[in-house]
């Protein structure tokens, strides 16, 4: 048995929702991912499977599901897990941001909400190693975990109805990277000049739940330089295997 009960109900005709309890853990999310590779085992054909915080959504592609044997392959898989420590498939993704004033349209802003001095805030945002627990909301879109408790600062008052892709943001106790052009209320402290997310590839989104990410502060030059090296294909992002 493991630690961790499993809630198990189905989400329409062709889904299953399972879910671990409500915590942001890195523990839990561990372990979804061993239960993923579990499942992925049983070699059951035509499933998707999109993973969050504390659950996962299992989609059939083909047909209508039959819950009761569904759920059962489930517990199966669940029961097959060779718990580990940490899940080690992962990276973790060095990502270049620029804070310069005209990327961070709200930088001083948050500054002085958080009381703090900028180079503060950059210093404190560029220091952690930042959970992907999800990729949602727009493609690419990663939700990130793991930010200090003195960078949370809540959404803004008044979201803008065009964000720029590349924009670096905080909220509430998140932040994150805009993979595209998209309205949106997250502070936006600086930019990263490379694609989150890119359709003409064959893996459109080179990140992966489970990855980790930290933020390199960069100028304006090298911004504009990598910049130009994604355009052209020739950047490619520092990764390293965790736990290696």
């Amino acid at each position: 048995m493991k630690n961790h009960p499993l809630r198990i109900e189905p989400f329409g005709q062709r889904a299953v929702l399972v879910e671990w309890p409500a915590q942001v853990s890195e523990s839990i999310l561990a372990e979804i991912l061993d239960f993923v590779d579990s499942f992925k085992n049983l070699g059951l054909p035509n499933w998707e499977v999109s993973v969050a915080y504390n659950s996962l959504t299992l989609v059939n592609t083909r047909q209508n599901i039959d819950f009761e044997q569904v759920k059962t392959q489930i517990l199966s898989a669940y029961e097959g897990i060779k718990v580990k420590t940490k899940h080690s498939n992962g990276f973790l993704w060095k990502l270049p941001v620029c804070y310069e004033e005209e990327f961070g349209l709200d930088l001083k802003e948050a500054a002085e909400v958080l009381g703090m001095t900028i180079d503060e805030l950059i210093r404190e945002h560029t220091a952690y190693q930042y959970t992907v627990y999800g990729i949602g909301f727009l493609p690419g879109f990663m939700y990130l975990g793991g930010l200090p408790q003195q960078l949370e600062i809540p959404r803004r008052k008044e979201p803008r109805l065009s964000v720029a892709r590349g924009s670096v943001g905080l909220a509430g106790k998140q932040t994150g990277i805009y993979p595209q052009n998209s309205p949106g209320g997250w502070n936006i402290i600086g930019s990263c000049p490379i694609p989150i997310f890119d359709i003409s590839k064959e893996q459109p989104c080179f990140v992966k739940v489970g990855d980790k990410i930290q933020f390199e502060p960069i100028s304006k030059a090298a911004y504009d330089l990598k910049k130009i090296e994604a355009e052209v294909g020739i950047y490619q992002p520092q990764k390293k295997r965790l736990n290696a």
